[in-house]
């Protein structure tokens, strides 16, 4: 069932994402092939590592839940909802902490190197998760007695959700802004605008960007411009997987310390918002 799941949402996507150029095409919008090849062959990759990566990723989730005397059931409507809510307060922070810590960023910055917001930028996503260690925000949930299928289940519901955020054709919302993650509201969060960098770091929800401030709202006196404010200039895969790897290990190496080396890691990477030009 989980395949023809998969194979469902596949072909909604692949049917969407057609949708999308036509539209794009049809009102002017470039649409860029190049980097559509390139977001493909990321996405690719993505599959084949995190495939790989998986098989100890979840070894490790289950020796948690093992470990564990809780056990959270798994035929009540309120666990479920729990567990959305939990795993949606996590997210927020594993996403925001990747935006934040530049070890974390060696990996996520992948995901913003598209300079087009399409439905397919969705899946250019980075090959580094694991040695990241991103995984590791989700382990709480095990360790509180949710099965690891079920984590799975709900983690990988929150991203085929968050697939059709990626685009310009969905319009302000109106009330539904308020809770909800919206495509307004992912707009911003890929937008390199200093106004809207490091904003909006929900899943499905937008509620805790509210509560912590980090909300911003799309405005047409300040339009979105996509991509990291220093592009990658290639479409190759191998350059979008590890340019920023390569960047902060060369910065690591230049501090000539231990102490030096740990801190650009784990800093800020770039410079603050607050203080851009």
């Amino acid at each position: 069932m989980r395949g023809e799941h998969a194979l469902v949402f596949a072909l909604v996507a692949f049917a969407f994402a057609g949708l999308e150029a036509w539209w794009r095409r049809r009102t002017g919008r470039s649409y860029d092939i190049a980097a559509l090849k390139g977001t493909l062959a990321v996405a690719a990759g993505q599959i084949v590592v995190n495939g790989i990566a998986g098989i100890g990723i979840t070894a490790i989730y289950m020796a948690a839940w093992s470990m564990t005397p809780l056990r959270m059931p798994l035929d009540t409507v309120w666990s479920w909802g729990l567990l959305f809510l939990v795993s949606e307060f996590l997210y927020y922070w594993q996403h925001r902490m990747s935006h934040e810590v530049r070890w974390l960023w060696a990996t996520h910055n992948v995901h913003h190197s598209a300079e087009e917001l399409t439905l397919p930028a969705a899946f250019r996503l980075g090959w580094t998760g694991w040695l990241s260690g991103l995984w590791l925000f989700f382990l709480p949930l095990p360790l509180l007695g949710w099965h690891p299928a079920a984590v799975a289940t709900v983690i990988a519901l929150n991203l085929r959700f968050q697939y059709y955020l990626h685009s310009e054709l969905p319009p302000w919302l109106g009330p539904l802004e308020w809770v909800f993650n919206t495509p307004s509201a992912h707009r911003v969060h890929h937008a390199s605008n200093a106004a809207y960098i490091d904003k909006n770091f929900g899943g499905v929800l937008i509620v805790f960007d509210r509560v912590f401030g980090t909300y911003a709202r799309e405005t047409s006196l300040d339009p979105c411009r996509y991509g990291l404010v220093e592009p990658v200039p290639s479409n190759n895969p191998f350059v979008i997987a590890f340019h920023e790897w390569s960047r902060m290990l060369a910065d690591m190496r230049r501090s000539r310390s231990l102490r030096g080396a740990l801190r650009v890691a784990a800093g800020y990477p770039g410079q603050r918002p607050d203080r851009r030009e």
